[in-house]
């Protein structure tokens, strides 16, 4: 069984068709399709079906793709360590990270792999809890930042920050300021992704509570738009909508008594090869996630407008004080003046 014929599957397999893995592999689509022939004779069954467009994996084929994907990166990894034992880390690194972290994340990422790592190259799957945890276990991934992944003896899990959740809405969508309670939460109609309905049900199942959602978007930048256009409401970890918060586009309320929060780890798999490449850029990870921490990112923030009447506030109060202690220093030379007029 050769090694490149395992590969030549495993892009086929990735891009769906026969065609777009000759073109990314630079190779004829017949020398591509001869080396996949040769692979199920010697595996005794057909891996692939060939379709008018594209191809699709048989049941034999699924269970294999496995199996190739964790010999074609082992040796890629293999390979990645030689390099690196002479020194500079070198090769490619895949990273994963939700919908909500990605944006804030890989900006101090990729800057500081470029600078400190230029000839390793960032790979990066954006993806929902489930998505990268499978990613991991396949071994499609080498690193993740996860949110409350489950335990499990195939991953060391590290974790990073514990980050809380608030509800986010419009200006004056809501009548008062105080931090919303269980029930009012339950009963608010929501926009949330698929990723952070999991997260919140599964804390609010304690309090015999879920959300009450009336449309369910995977994608962040969407349910931005909606509420930056005044359109419902969400549930979200601050750090997503911290830029909106801080200026007052929309406003964040905590939620009351449950403690709904997110656990931030970096994931990784136990019996994964150690390369020089993965550990540089997994430091570069924590790294990054200090760096927004002491930033403030995980914390709910002070919008402008109420960072600038608390400052107005705070500086009438001192004037006022100011001027109270100026009129009782001035009363004493008052009796003063008092008490010689009399005793003349």
């Amino acid at each position: 069984m050769e090694l490149r014929g395992i590969q030549y599957f495993v892009q086929i397999a990735d891009e769906g068709s026969i065609t777009r893995a000759a073109h990314k592999l630079g190779v004829t689509q017949p020398a591509l399709t001869r080396h996949v022939q040769q692979l199920e004779a010697e595996l005794g069954t057909p891996l692939l079906v060939r379709l008018p467009r594209g191809v699709r994996l048989t049941t034999a084929g699924r269970d294999f793709l496995e199996y190739g994907r964790r010999i074609a990166q082992e040796v890629a990894r293999a390979r990645e360590h030689v390099h690196g034992v002479t020194g500079t880390p070198r090769g490619r690194v895949v990273i994963g990270t939700s919908p909500t972290l990605a944006p804030l994340l890989l900006p101090g990422c990729i800057a500081r792999t470029r600078q400190q790592c230029p000839l390793v190259t960032l790979q990066v799957m954006e993806g929902f809890g489930a998505q990268l945890l499978d990613a991991l276990l396949t071994g499609r991934l080498d690193v993740a930042v996860m949110t409350n992944p489950p335990r499990s003896r195939a991953l060391a899990l590290t974790p990073l920050f514990s980050e809380p959740l608030v509800a986010l809405m419009p200006p004056g969508a809501r009548g008062n300021s105080r931090p919303l309670s269980v029930v009012e939460l339950s009963r608010t109609p929501l926009i949330v992704s698929a990723g952070m309905r999991a997260v919140i049900d599964d804390q609010l199942a304690g309090f015999g509570a879920q959300l009450k959602v009336e449309a369910e978007v995977d994608s962040v930048e969407a349910i931005r738009r909606l509420l930056l256009a005044g359109i419902g409401v969400t549930v979200m970890p601050v750090s997503a909508f911290h830029a909106e918060v801080l200026s007052g586009s929309l406003v964040a309320y905590q939620i009351e008594g449950a403690n709904l929060h997110r656990l931030l780890v970096l994931a990784r798999p136990v019996a994964s090869t150690r390369s020089s490449a993965i550990d540089e850029i997994e430091h570069i990870v924590r790294g990054c996630m200090t760096a927004m921490n002491e930033a403030g990112m995980f914390r709910l923030p002070i919008p402008a407008a109420s960072a600038a009447s608390a400052a107005s506030a705070a500086a009438a109060a001192s004037v006022t004080t100011a001027k109270r202690r100026g009129q009782q220093g001035r009363r004493p030379r008052g009796r003063a003046r008092d008490r010689a007029a009399g005793e003349r």
